[in-house]
């Protein structure tokens, strides 16, 4: 067990079991399932959760930034490990929603104390966040590139960039695309696509 607590376990447990039915119901409406992927988990996947949490313990940042809490999955991961390095999540999610489930979840995990979360729109709400240096970037693919320039001044030095659904599903491939070939453009910037789950680029800040 990777996580800090059976509390955390537990709580990762119940998203296992949702992702799992979710996946099974958006695979059986097909393209109408695609339509109303807002319902569905979604989750990054256990084997990025691993890696963002290894990085965390690892690295120690200190002002963790998540760009779309969706339903908390991936928001596990980074409360937990961290709570072990003493730093704290900030959390953007526009769905109410949506943060509201995850509020939820970390509090009966016990990380509640950990997370901020914030609503509203991610490219605003980035221009408000100094100091990041650990960044998970997974919201509209269409909004990856914005979010990198809003964020790009505010990244501390060494920060961490990892941008989720390079490789999968296919029908968000030209928007990972363009994302990846953005920034691999930036100059402070120093990236590597890891084909790890749905595919993440990570990109340091040197």
């Amino acid at each position: 067990m990777i996580f800090s607590s059976p509390a955390v376990q537990a709580v990762f447990a119940e998203y296992e079991t949702r992702a799992a039915a979710d996946l099974a119901r958006m695979q059986a409406l097909g393209p109408a399932g695609y339509a109303i992927r807002d319902e569905f988990l979604l989750p990054v996947g256990a084997d990025a959760g691993r890696l963002l949490h290894a990085l965390i313990l690892g690295a120690k940042p200190q002002r963790i930034v998540e760009v779309g809490t969706s339903y908390g999955y991936s928001t596990l991961f980074l409360a937990d490990a961290a709570k072990a390095v003493g730093a704290r999540v900030i959390s953007l999610e526009i769905a109410d929603y949506k943060q509201a489930f995850a509020t939820d979840m970390m509090g009966r995990a016990g990380l509640s104390d950990v997370v901020e979360f914030r609503c509203g729109d991610a490219v605003e709400l980035l221009g408000g966040i100094d100091g990041m240096d650990f960044v998970l970037l997974d919201i509209w693919k269409d909004l990856y590139i914005p979010c990198l320039y809003a964020m790009l001044p505010r990244l501390a030095d060494g920060a961490m960039i990892l941008a989720d659904n390079m490789l999968s599903p296919e029908i968000e491939r030209e928007a990972a695309d363009k994302y990846r070939a953005e920034v691999a453009g930036v100059a402070e910037l120093s990236t590597v696509l890891l084909p790890i789950g749905s595919g993440m680029e990570l990109s340091v800040k040197q």
